[in-house]
C-alpha cells in the first residue's frame, strides 16, 4: 500500500512569498545549526491517512474521557483475581489493555465525539519557535483516519446495544490476556479469560435466546479495539489534560495507589 501523500504541493511557500525568498537563499540541502530542517516543513495535508484533528469540544470531552478512564482504573482494581497476580503481572495486563479497556468504556457510557482539523501553524512560528521539534517526531497526532476507525468500532458496540453484564465480562475477557508477552502467570490468566468467556456465552443465552449468533458477533466487535492504537486515545483525549505527562505513568500511579 503506497502510504504517500498525493496532495503536495508548493502552495504554502508562495502564499508566503517573503519567506519563499528567505528560505530559497538557504542552503536546504542539510538541516540548519539549531537541528531544524526546513525540507522536512510539511505542508497542510488533506490525505485522510495524514489529515491531523482534535476534538471539537475539548473541555466537555475530555471530562467525559477523564471520568471513564477512572471508571476503567477501579474496574481492573475491584477484580479480585487481578490483585491476586504479581505486580509485574499486573503491570503488563495494564499496558496491553488499558486502551481498548478504555473503549469499552466509551462505548458503554456513550461517550459520541465529534473533530475537527488541528489548527495550522504558521510558516513564521515553525521557524522562528522550532517547538521541541525532537519531543514531537516522538508523538503520534490523531489523524481523521484513526478517529474513523474508533467512531466505527464504538457505533459497532452502540448497534449491539449490550448489556451492562455483557460489557463487564466482555472487560474480563479484555484484560486477561494470556498472549501478553512474560507473564509469570500466564496459565492463571489464560482460565480467568476462558471462565470470562464462557460468563459472557451464558449471559448472552439468557439475554437473548433467540439470537444466536450474537456471541460471535460480540466477539469479532471486539477484536477490533486490537487496531486502534494506544497513542491515539493518548494524544485525543488525555494530551489537552496532561500535557506532556506519560499517561500509563499516571495509570499505574492510580492502579497501585492503595
Amino acid at each position: 500500500m503506497d502510504n504517500r501523500c498525493h496532495c503536495a504541493t508548493n502552495s504554502d511557500l508562495l502564499s508566503n512569498p517573503i519567506l519563499y525568498n528567505i528560505l530559497s537563499q538557504m542552503d536546504n540541502s542539510k538541516p540548519s545549526q539549531n537541528g531544524f530542517n526546513y525540507n522536512s516543513m510539511t505542508h497542510r495535508c488533506n490525505c485522510e491517512l495524514r489529515r491531523t484533528v482534535c476534538l471539537k469540544r475539548p473541555s466537555e470531552i475530555c471530562k467525559e474521557a477523564s471520568a471513564v478512564l477512572v471508571k476503567t482504573v477501579h474496574f481492573m482494581k475491584n477484580l479480585p483475581a487481578f490483585n491476586q497476580m504479581p505486580t509485574t503481572d499486573q503491570f503488563s495486563l495494564l499496558k496491553s489493555c488499558w486502551a481498548p479497556l478504555f473503549i469499552l468504556g466509551l462505548a458503554q457510557e456513550h461517550v459520541d465525539f465529534e473533530v475537527t482539523d488541528t489548527p495550522a501553524d504558521s510558516m513564521l512560528k515553525k521557524i522562528l519557535l522550532n517547538r521541541q521539534e525532537r519531543c514531537e517526531m516522538e508523538r503520534e497526532p490523531p489523524t481523521m483516519a484513526g478517529v474513523s476507525k474508533l467512531q466505527s468500532c464504538l457505533k459497532k458496540f452502540w448497534s449491539l446495544d449490550l448489556s451492562p453484564k455483557e460489557y463487564a465480562y466482555l472487560k474480563g475477557i479484555t484484560i486477561f490476556n494470556p498472549d501478553v508477552p512474560d507473564l509469570q502467570s500466564a496459565l492463571f490468566v489464560e482460565g480467568l479469560q476462558q471462565e470470562a468467556q464462557h460468563a459472557l456465552s451464558e449471559v448472552v443465552q439468557l439475554l437473548h435466546p433467540g439470537n444466536q449468533g450474537r456471541f460471535a458477533r460480540i466477539l469479532l466487535t471486539a477484536s477490533m479495539l486490537q487496531s486502534i492504537t494506544p497513542s491515539l486515545i493518548a494524544e485525543l483525549f488525555f494530551r489537552p489534560v496532561t500535557g506532556q505527562a506519560d499517561l500509563l505513568e499516571l495509570l499505574v500511579d492510580m492502579l497501585f495507589c492503595r
